[in-house]
């Protein structure tokens, strides 16, 4: 490398890392925002000075104003300085990204799961020195409402009207009468709520260890009205085979969070019917780590550094999968759990990759 190179490769990351610094007031602005109640109110009531917002929402107009200038230049709300005071207003597209929790587009759960990290770290750099693994409770309520929240969509609109449609060992057992599902590592419960909704004659019984979760999803399952045909256990998913036999098990987005998922698999290979099927849905990684920059995979390894692999090596022996699992790993994983058959689902999506086992 020449000694131009070098002032040009160390000039370009100096502003790659001020860009990231941009994008991490973005997160504390938005995530600031979001709590005070600022653009809910900005999209209830339209365009607003930095006074009416700091009626609107109970705050002080200083800040009020400080807040609305930096969110304009960073083009999250637009300025008309055509008016005398100045307005502010929230585009519709941006309100759908960080106030919508049906749209697809949702992000604004994300913000709130971003946030939860920061609290952990420490034991987190603890966790780097010593080997062992943090606590899933160090990420406190935020972090689980977050991940639960922004799952959301995907699992009450994706889920049921594209993906399970599309599987026919899944989709044909479910709509042929009476059938039990188990939904394992199922969270704050919104994909064995979908499932219930889309196949009124379904029995679905979700397993997580996490007791946040497990209230918040029997909580939800209330809301929806399908309480009498969802049950959720706070038990560790190793421990499901003697509430089988099941027809059909899901494992959305967990396996590479598990400790030993390899004895959870065969827990669920040994609670399925024979003739039953098994979805997993985890991350859309590469087949194999490329060394190449790559956005998507960098957004998988920074949830896998600061959550998924510490979470996951907690309790031991682990296997340390974090996020980043491979459908290779996770097919030696199914073998040794004693699945017969294997498949990576043609179905696209651009955070998911879909699989299916057979016992």
């Amino acid at each position: 490398m020449t000694m131009d190179d070098a002032r040009s490769d160390r000039d370009g990351f100096a502003e790659r890392v001020f860009a990231s610094s941009l994008g991490y007031f973005d997160i504390l602005s938005i995530h600031l925002g979001l709590r005070l109640g600022l653009y809910r109110a900005l999209a209830d009531r339209g365009a607003m000075t930095s006074d009416e917002l700091a009626d609107a929402a109970g705050i002080d107009e200083r800040y009020a104003r400080e807040w609305l200038e930096q969110q304009a230049t960073r083009a999250i709300v637009r300025a008309d300085l055509g008016a005398d005071p100045t307005r502010f207003t929230l585009p519709p597209g941006h309100a759908e990204v960080l106030l919508d929790g049906d749209s697809l587009s949702f992000m604004g759960a994300s913000i709130g799961q971003l946030m939860s990290l920061p609290a952990a770290i420490g034991a987190v750099q603890g966790a780097f020195r010593s080997g062992e693994g943090v606590p899933y409770e160090a990420y406190g309520k935020e972090g689980v409402e977050g991940q639960g929240a922004s799952n959301r969509p995907t699992f009450l609109t994706t889920l049921p009207q594209e993906w399970l449609p599309a599987i026919d060992a899944i989709h044909e057992r479910l709509s042929a009468g009476p059938a039990r599902v188990v939904d394992v590592g199922c969270g704050t419960g919104w994909s064995s709520i979908a499932i219930a909704h889309a196949y009124p004659s379904v029995q679905v019984d979700g397993f997580d260890p996490d007791e946040i979760s497990i209230q918040m999803a029997r909580d939800h399952a209330l809301e929806a009205g399908v309480a009498d045909r969802v049950r959720f256990h706070r038990e560790d998913a190793a421990e499901l085979t003697r509430h089988g036999p099941f027809d059909v098990a899901t494992a959305f987005e967990c396996i590479h969070d598990m400790a030993r998922p390899v004895e959870v698999l065969g827990a669920v290979r040994e609670a399925l019917a024979d003739d039953g099927a098994m979805l997993i849905v985890d991350e859309r990684t590469k087949d194999a780590f490329s060394g190449e920059p790559d956005d998507r995979e960098a957004y998988f390894y920074g949830w896998s550094i600061f959550d998924c692999l510490p979470s996951g090596m907690y309790e031991q022996p682990s296997a340390g999968t974090g996020t980043v699992m491979r459908a290779s790993t996770l097919h030696r994983y199914a073998d040794e759990a004693g699945f017969t058959r294997f498949d990576v689902l043609p179905i696209e999506h651009d955070a998911f990759r879909l699989y299916l086992l057979r016992p």
